[in-house]
């Protein structure tokens, strides 16, 4: 089989309704849309709107707090780390920073991320030093168990007791 002989089976995709092509189509003159009003026309958006009854939006309850002004950081897990040093993406040898996970596409280069926080899923089988904005306490306890090295600005580093 070729990608040329592919076919949907027969009936998989009824062929539409022609709408406006006479009363005796069962679908003229007004096309199945009822008589005059807005939801006759074309152009029509009443998405949420419930007849004047209070939409089911407006009806729930609100709860909790989204703060618009929150650091947003792109999630990256040491196993992907690894795999990524496995595969060649990374370097094996000398520091990993910031700029190349997102060149190597190992993280999100999207623009609403402030940097990277390495979080603990998956394990890493090599000494690594890594360059990044945050990292959880079982990231940090697992990449220096493993003979590693996380590097973390001034501001995110864990105070000394």
């Amino acid at each position: 089989m070729k990608l040329n002989e592919l076919r949907d089976n027969d009936g998989a995709r009824p062929k539409f309704k022609r709408v406006g092509r006479g009363i005796g189509s069962g679908k003229g003159k007004t096309s199945g849309r009822g008589v005059k009003g807005q939801k006759a026309r074309t152009g029509v958006s009443l998405n949420g709107f419930e007849g004047g009854q209070l939409p089911i939006y407006r009806r729930m309850p609100k709860r909790g707090f989204k703060n618009l002004f929150r650091t947003v950081y792109a999630p990256l897990n040491i196993g992907t780390l690894d795999a990524a040093i496995a595969s060649g993406r990374l370097p094996a040898e000398g520091a990993i920073t910031e700029a190349m996970l997102i060149e190597a596409g190992v993280v999100g280069r999207s623009g609403k991320f402030a940097g990277v926080r390495l979080l603990a899923r998956g394990e890493i089988g090599r000494a690594v030093e890594i360059h990044v904005s945050g990292a959880s306490g079982a990231a940090l306890a697992a990449v220096e168990a493993a003979g590693g090295k996380v590097v973390l600005p001034e501001a995110a580093a864990p105070a000394a007791e």
